[in-house]
């Protein structure tokens, strides 16, 4: 059998990063930026107001106080967005907005709160040192700083940045299209009446959701039966909206196994036995012209969840531009229970991660472990990763854990 780690390193050699295009800012969110942005100017732009009040001279209001209040005459109001010029001179007051550009002489602002509100005249009860409450021009960032570097996966805080310098396009590498599909015979749409011997379709739903959550656009593009030919005919029908392609079903060693009937004479998909439980049939490879890479993963629904988290995700991040998260982020926990694993074979138990009396991070494997039993992965939140050579362990050891 194959190691983990070998299937993972020829998938990650395999795949290419997707070539980057240019996009409008709205369509960029979940994308990942192909350029280093610069902004053009200053940010802040212009010095101006933290907070609605009264730009002043700090020097006219610091013996105010409670019971030594200071009232000045207010000659302007300066609201945000006006581009007038103002200006404050000794013993004068503005009254002044958020956001709104200082006037020229003032060198403070004296919060609303600290006033009477006045309109024509302000009695202020309180100092404001100089540089109070304003924001001063470049103090976020200077004229050509970069502000986003290439590789940064842009999400909202991203994207507004990337507003806020005036983009209006950004060059990115958009999110991988991943087609989904389900073999077998058995399986009917959810909501349909199931006949005998057939059960609902979980996979696809699964898979797909699986492929979003990970930053990629997902397609279910349904059942295919049993059938080498209407699966070919199917995937050739999907390929020319698809980056990747994962299948679930037809991988195993037994009979009406369509996908690698159909996939093993083209040459370019391998199908081995990975050293894991649950998940030991693998298919990977590419197809077509533009060699879109294909996932044909286990069919029975824990296997195919657990080897999509193993394989398909980070080649995703990959093809995203992304660092690949090759070992999946794992913490260390302790065992509630002992725990068991075949030997040769990395085990990833479904399990529950929480915290302890001590509060340490603690791990309980769920009770059903059966590739089919997907209301226990469901009732899971992470998976406790057991090596190869290890077929025991008791409780109360430290394990390493991948949070789902």
């Amino acid at each position: 059998m194959r190691s983990v780690d070998d299937h993972l390193a020829e998938i990650l050699a395999t795949v290419r990063t997707l070539a980057p295009l240019e996009v409008e800012l709205e369509r960029s969110l979940g994308t990942t930026l192909a350029e280093d942005v610069k902004t053009p100017v200053e940010l802040p732009p212009f010095d101006n107001s933290a907070m609605d009040g009264y730009a002043v001279r700090a020097a006219d209001v610091e013996r105010a106080g409670p019971d030594t209040p200071v009232t000045l005459p207010v000659v302007e109001d300066v609201a945000a967005g006006d581009g007038a010029l103002y200006a404050v001179g000794p013993g004068l007051a503005a009254r002044i907005m958020t956001g709104a550009p200082m006037p020229a002489g003032a060198d403070a602002v004296v919060p609303v709160e600290w006033t009477d509100a006045g309109r024509t005249s302000v009695t202020i009860s309180r100092s404001a040192p100089e540089g109070h409450a304003i924001r001063r021009a470049g103090e976020d960032v200077r004229e050509g700083d970069v502000v986003l570097r290439a590789g940064t996966l842009i999400g909202a805080a991203q994207l507004g940045i990337l507003a806020g310098v005036g983009r209006r396009r950004a060059l990115v590498r958009p999110r991988p299209r991943v087609v989904v599909l389900s073999t077998g015979a058995e399986l009917v749409e959810p909501g349909l009446p199931l006949g005998s011997g057939q059960i609902w379709d979980s996979n696809s739903y699964t898979l797909t959701a699986a492929v979003r959550e990970s930053g990629a656009e997902g397609f279910r593009a349904g059942v295919v039966p049993d059938d080498a030919a209407a699966f070919l005919d199917q995937l050739d029908a999907q390929l020319v909206r698809a980056d990747a392609v994962i299948t679930s079903g037809g991988v195993s060693m037994g009979a009406y196994e369509p996908v690698k009937e159909a996939l093993t004479p083209l040459g370019t998909v391998r199908f081995e036995r990975v050293a894991m439980q649950p998940g030991m049939p693998q298919g990977f490879g590419v197809v077509g012209d533009d060699q879109v890479p294909i996932f044909a993963l286990p069919g029975n629904p824990v296997s195919s969840f657990v080897s999509f988290m193993l394989f398909v995700r980070p080649a995703l991040r990959k093809m995203q531009g992304l660092t690949p998260d090759t070992a999946m982020s794992t913490v260390r926990a302790t065992t509630t229970t002992g725990l068991r694993s075949p030997r040769g074979k990395r085990s990833f138990l479904r399990a529950t991660l929480g915290r302890g009396p001590d509060g340490g991070a603690v791990v309980t494997p769920v009770q059903r472990q059966g590739s089919h039993q997907l209301a226990a992965l469901a009732a899971a939140n992470a998976l406790v990763v057991i090596p190869e050579d290890v077929t025991e362990l008791p409780e109360g050891v430290t394990v390493d854990v991948m949070p789902l």
